[in-house]
């Protein structure tokens, strides 16, 4: 054998299975479809196309135009694209666009726990803000939440609301001990990372013997949430400061939440030491967190991928962004979060209910 030949294992290609090949380039092709698709929805939503279809019907890409007063090209290929995605039926006999009933009650009723318009909304800010987190990722460093727009904030709040709205009051304060009945008699409520004060007028509306401090270290949010409680009618019994959740003010509360933001914090178990410092004796900790399980191979679902796709792109950021930067990633787990609890000096700790989008735990001093 000569010294100088290449073993031709070596040196022959790897054999390419082309139909797994141009299976996954039409996979890509669909992927970007469903990314221009988020654009899509948001226009759809802001302009009124989903209302307007829900409200009447069948319609020509011309109806359509002139009920929500735009120009007609953007309404039909807005329309096609609809129709391609399967958002819209097209019947070719009539060439009119039908939104089915089922799609209509999640794309246009914000009260529905299926309303996913927010959802779209917070993708496409979130979506919008890449090329910081191409850097970020560079050098290492986070990327705040106040330093996105404001589809990410207002988007976050839209898509979490409908799920509080259904199950907050409904479900998720009855499965937690004797917090109820504290809410009914009054009791004092801490809100922490309330964003726009969505889940503290929530609580502050179905119990109006309690009071309601929330607390976010985002400015521009707390603003928002002093004028939706204005407008609520509960600025009686809620008040709002900014402050971080390591600092926020108080202490004996009988209840503090935390809804869908420990795991952004820099310091989660500077902020547990905090609560476990805030809290009554007999206290409890609400906590509730993006559905995840604990193990990487728990996650590799639709739900979970939307989920790591914003723990890469906004919470991970977030948490690096800021001291510590412990970067507890959106789908941390239970497992994960106990940790945390535990290092803040909680003894107890347990799963209480759950939706297809949040876990919710109790933890106990």
């Amino acid at each position: 054998m000569s010294l100088t030949a290449e073993p031709a294992a070596a040196t022959e290609p790897s054999a390419i299975d082309t139909d797994k090949l141009m299976g996954f380039v039409f996979r890509a092709v669909d992927e970007v479809g469903a990314t221009l698709n988020a654009a899509l929805v948001v226009m759809g939503d802001q302009l009124g196309y989903y209302r307007d279809l829900a409200a009447h019907g069948p319609s020509t890409p011309a109806q359509l135009a002139e009920r929500t007063e735009t120009a007609e090209p953007y309404a039909r290929e807005w329309l096609n694209a609809q129709a391609a995605g399967g958002y819209v039926a097209y019947d070719p006999a009539t060439k009119r666009y039908t939104l089915p009933p089922e799609h209509a009650l999640a794309m246009t009723d914000a009260d529905s726990p299926a309303f996913l318009p927010g959802f779209f909304q917070i993708a496409l800010g979130t979506v919008h803000d890449t090329q910081h987190i191409v850097e970020a990722a560079r050098s290492g460093a986070g990327y705040g939440w106040h330093q996105h727009g404001t589809d990410v904030h207002i988007g976050c709040e839209r898509f979490f609301r409908p799920s509080y709205h259904a199950n907050l009051v409904a479900s998720w304060i009855p499965a937690l001990d004797g917090v109820e009945e504290k809410l009914r008699a009054g009791a004092a409520v801490a809100d922490v990372g309330c964003g726009h004060g969505a889940s503290t007028i929530l609580l502050a509306k179905a119990f109006p013997s309690s009071t309601f401090v929330g607390s976010d270290y985002h400015a521009e949010s707390i603003e928002t949430a002093r004028a939706r409680a204005a407008e609520a009618g509960v600025d009686d019994r809620v008040r709002f400061e900014v402050a971080s959740a390591q600092e926020f003010g108080g202490r004996g509360y009988d209840l503090v939440t935390m809804f869908d933001c420990l795991h952004d914090m820099g310091d989660p178990v500077g902020a547990a030491r905090h609560v476990r410092e805030a809290i009554a004796g007999d206290g409890t900790w609400m906590i509730v967190e993006p559905m995840a399980g604990d193990h990487v191979e728990d996650n590799l679902n639709p739900v979970g991928r939307a989920y790591y796709g914003f723990s890469t792109l906004l919470c991970t950021p977030s948490s690096l962004s800021q001291d510590v930067g412990l970067a507890l990633g959106t789908q941390a787990g239970p497992a994960r979060i106990r940790d945390v609890t535990t290092a803040g000096g909680f003894t107890r700790f347990r799963s209480v209910a759950e939706t297809p989008f949040n876990r919710v735990l109790e933890v106990r001093p």
